[in-house]
């Protein structure tokens, strides 16, 4: 499946059924009256936030919406039928957008389930019984439906995780995710090999929490370089961030250094974010020199350095027991600030 993290759509919602004029013509019956019906309401625009999805791309191809009008009203007082919601199924973690020049914030589905009206479809229109009074006994007015309403709108996807994975290219991270869980991304002696976001779920322990693994960054990244810092809106929400630093880089704190500037020019937080530093592929480096790196390291960040080799599982437990104590050890998939009900029964969740 290919993967999509935003897309502009048309979506409106549905008219009003016009109100009916019609007169009671019945054998026997004098003076019978208007008896014509409301006409029905249009159909809402309605959001929600399914499980089992990780991609905008049906919206590639599907991206005009448009939910059914309402049923025009009829004689014998009958009313018009409601036209059907229209259900728009999007993955957790969208976000729905005005289509302007500031991308103004409309929705932001964070729930699995959750569910949004957000637009509602226009009322039906009075039939001409609803007009009769004691001095109008045979009125032909009546309503057109009201219009249903319409707009372009964006939604863009920002993955749910409970860590976010970053370093520059090459650093390990796609053969690091593809060793602590069950995702299996693109492993390559190359640069860029990671092209779009990879998630995957790690059992620690008998707890479970989500990584996610992000296109490598390089210097001017804020500004377009590479593939640019697009990607690093599905990190935001993460509870920790693991900075994979190569022993082999010609300078580790410079490494560092670059990673972190470009983490500050997006802003949204990510510069405020716990931070779990560890030296990769230390399998390559004799014990000497990778204590005299992570010194460098140390000095540069201010932070421990785990030395870690992902291709040879070399220090996988530490890293990860470091990143459990910061996402908290959750059992269940509750990407809420608020602590879990102790008292309501844990379950696992998964994005896949």
């Amino acid at each position: 499946m290919h993967f999509l993290d935003q897309a502009k759509i048309f979506v409106r919602s549905g008219a009003g059924g016009p109100g009916a004029v019609s007169f009671r013509r019945e054998k026997y019956i004098e003076y019978g009256g208007p008896d014509g019906g409301n006409g029905g309401k249009g159909g809402d625009i309605v959001f929600e936030a399914v499980p089992g999805l990780n991609t905008l791309i049906d919206f590639r191809y599907t991206q005009h919406f448009r939910a059914p009008r309402g049923k025009g009203g009829a004689g014998s007082n009958r009313f018009g039928a409601y036209g059907e919601d229209l259900v728009i199924k999007v993955p957790v973690g969208t976000q729905i957008l005005a289509d302007d020049e500031d991308r103004t914030l409309l929705a932001d589905l964070t729930t699995e389930g959750e569910r949004l009206v957000f637009l509602r479809g226009g009322d039906g229109g009075r039939g001409n019984a609803t007009y009769k009074t004691s001095t109008n006994r045979a009125p032909r007015q009546h309503q057109k439906g009201w219009p249903g309403e319409e707009m372009y709108v964006w939604l863009r996807l920002k993955l749910l995780a409970d860590v976010g994975l970053v370093g520059l290219p090459n650093a390990g991270k796609s053969t690091f995710i593809n060793a602590v869980t069950n995702a299996d991304a693109k492993v390559g002696a190359y640069a860029f090999t990671t092209l779009r976001p990879q998630l995957g779920v790690v059992s620690h322990h008998g707890r479970e929490f989500v990584v996610a693994d992000i296109p490598g960054l390089i210097e001017g990244a804020a500004d377009g370089a590479g593939i640019g810092d697009r990607f690093l809106g599905h990190i935001e929400r993460t509870r920790v961030i693991l900075h994979l630093i190569d022993c082999q880089d010609e300078d580790v704190a410079t490494s560092y250094r670059i990673v972190r500037d470009e983490l500050e020019n997006y802003g949204a937080g990510l510069e405020d974010k716990a931070v779990v530093l560890a030296l990769n592929k230390v399998d390559t480096i004799d014990a000497e020199l990778i204590e005299a790196l992570s010194e460098e390291l140390r000095e540069a960040s201010g932070l421990p350095v785990l030395a870690l080799s992902a291709a040879a599982e070399i220090g996988l437990q530490p890293v990860l027991d470091a990143l459990s104590e910061h996402v908290g050890g959750r059992l269940d998939g509750d990407f809420e600030e608020e602590a879990a009900d102790p008292d309501e029964p844990a379950k696992s969740w998964s994005p896949l």
